[in-house]
């Protein structure tokens, strides 16, 4: 199968194009979750796969997704669920987008049951 040239360097240009419009859109926010491993052992390995746990975690991430003015810092939050408790933890943008993730998490698992670990990134 023969390739015209000019084809060949348009989808190259292309793909260049888009692969630097995503890296200027995305956030990388690894070093912000180094930085919450100390606060807490907890890790997202270890949720726990329980029915009553994964629809808990499950509540609270849908609850976040429907917010579409949050961050992609806060889509990302980690939320965690062990045993009915849930821990949240990583970085978020605002302080408003900290308390409505918490008030989601603490309508799933009750006031008691969320430890929160979430944190707001310098801009």
């Amino acid at each position: 199968m023969k390739f015209d040239n000019t084809m060949v360097v348009l989808v190259f240009a292309a793909l260049a194009l888009s692969l630097s419009t995503y890296a200027q859109l995305s956030e990388d926010n690894s070093k912000m979750n180094k930085n919450t491993t100390a606060m807490s052992q907890v890790s997202a390995d270890q949720q726990n796969s329980s029915e009553a746990d994964l629809k808990i975690t499950s509540r609270i991430r849908q609850d976040v997704m429907k917010e579409k003015n949050f961050s992609t810092y806060a889509q990302n939050i980690k939320i965690i669920t062990i045993n009915g408790k849930v821990t949240l933890k990583g970085p978020v943008r605002a302080s408003n987008e900290k308390e409505s993730i918490l008030k989601y998490a603490q309508a799933a698992a009750g006031a008691t049951n969320v430890i929160n670990e979430i944190t707001i990134a310098p801009k």
